[in-house]
């Protein structure tokens, strides 16, 4: 059984009664557990009815269990989740946690990475200062708001094609299959310099990447690494011989001129880039025009008013973001959380979509409206490790949403909302398929 928030048995209803308390936590003293009531037998925070509409459980939390034991059923793995705003925005300044795994003792470092390649692990999202400050100052320049501004004719042509070929299919066209995933991918793709005929590749790969946990999900992971190692590797090399006007030869160009990127950093920098860009992209289209067309009276307010675009976007990433849990975080030293203990080297993760729904900090959180303002959202994450890609995802979410409104003024979705199914990740939140008519 998933064990959220937990504490000692012979506790009873005192346990029960402090669990409501307006902090809606307790102090455990020991380590024995007892299931949290938040979930019915059998039940996990990866079951289907909960993919699909996280959104009441994730309220219950942040109300009640604001740091939530979850234990990983299939994988056996435990980590607290924080679900409120202002936890989301404290945990990134708080020198008690780190992201380095490199940090952690042997034995939690296999526990938690060791299906993971090390030459794929340090990143943007798994190095702490200095070694952050550096990594990203050396790809920064590639992702400002002016350099992304040049790529608008680019990702305009693009999405052009990507739609004709859309409305080809008629009606059941896969919104996802033929217009959403294979538009970062293209974009990120021609930015690093990934020949156009290895794209799909990328595709079976970043599934692996963000399979849901299990044993088998677990080797063919180890396999997608592996191959995305060697993958890198020949790219890498073509590149040293033969430099080209790519983000891969400018990266390779830098670590040959001394050690401020490693051959380590430099691979993992670019799965990062691949996969991140291309994930989170492709996820918030999906989820961002099915929330357009499941909220009639917001998309024709948006049809009238095109200028509502960037906040529309800025409304798809906080009510239906793409990620739901960070990457993992561990405690330095025990430490206490809304009255929970928290050991010396065990695993925090915060939540997005939570966050982005807590009453504190959103008036009406479950109202979906295009012209929110203001909107601080926490969609592309915050602090030092906000998302790299954000201003490359705006624009080509910007672009996209206003084609598909010029395009296809009457699309509508080709299924009963209810009959779409999500995916079973809890940390890349998106629907399967997306069938559109029109």
């Amino acid at each position: 059984m998933n064990m959220f928030t937990q504490g000692q048995i012979d506790r009873g209803e005192d346990l029960l009664r402090h669990r409501r308390s307006k902090v809606g936590a307790f102090h455990a003293k020991e380590r024995s557990m007892t299931a949290s009531p938040l979930f019915a037998e059998g039940e996990t925070l990866w079951s289907p009815h909960v993919r699909a509409n996280p959104f009441p459980l994730y309220k219950r939390m942040r109300e009640e269990f604001p740091v939530a034991r979850i234990t990983d059923p299939q994988l056996g793995m435990h980590f607290w989740l924080l679900t409120r705003y202002e936890d989301v925005l404290s945990i990134v300044r708080d020198p008690r946690f780190t992201q380095d795994p490199t940090r952690l003792p042997e034995e939690v470092r296999q526990r938690f990475f060791g299906h993971k390649l090390r030459s794929l692990s340090r990143h943007l999202l798994t190095v702490d200062p200095p070694d952050h400050t550096r990594m990203r100052s050396l790809v920064s320049k590639a992702f400002t708001p002016r350099r992304i501004e040049e790529l608008r004719p680019r990702i305009t042509a693009i999405c052009s094609e990507l739609l004709e070929g859309l409305m080809a299919h008629g009606s059941g066209g896969d919104f996802l299959k033929l217009f959403a995933f294979p538009l970062p991918v293209i974009v990120i793709a021609e930015l690093l310099g990934i020949p156009p005929e290895d794209r799909d590749r990328f595709r079976e790969w970043t599934q692996a990447f963000f399979a849901p946990p299990s044993k088998d999900a677990q080797e063919k992971t180890r396999e997608a690494h592996q191959l995305f190692f060697k993958y890198l590797g020949e790219i890498f090399e073509q590149r040293r011989q033969q430099p080209r006007d790519d983000l891969i030869s400018a990266l390779i160009a830098v670590q040959e001129q001394g050690d401020r990127l490693s051959g380590e950093e430099l691979t993992s920098m670019v799965f990062l880039l691949l996969v991140g860009g291309y994930e989170t992209t492709g996820n918030l289209l999906g989820n961002g025009l099915l929330a357009l067309l499941q909220h009639p009276d917001e998309l024709q307010r948006l049809r009238e008013d095109h200028s509502l675009i960037p906040s529309a976007v800025e409304e798809m990433l906080r009510y239906c973001g793409p990620f739901e849990l960070s990457i993992l975080r561990f405690a330095k030293e025990e430490l206490e959380l809304h009255g929970q203990r928290i050991q010396a080297h065990e695993a925090v993760r915060v939540n997005y979509l939570a966050a982005d729904r807590d009453a504190e900090q959103f008036s009406e959180p479950d109202r979906f409206d295009v012209g929110r303002t203001p909107n601080k959202h926490v969609g592309f994450g915050h602090g030092i490790h906000f998302c790299l890609g954000a201003p490359l995802a705006r624009l080509e979410a910007s672009i996209a949403i206003e084609l598909l409104l010029e395009r296809l003024p009457e699309m509508r979705l080709a299924t009963a909302p209810e009959k779409l199914a999500w995916r079973p990740s809890a940390q890349a939140r998106g629907v399967v398929s997306l069938p559109l008519a029109f």
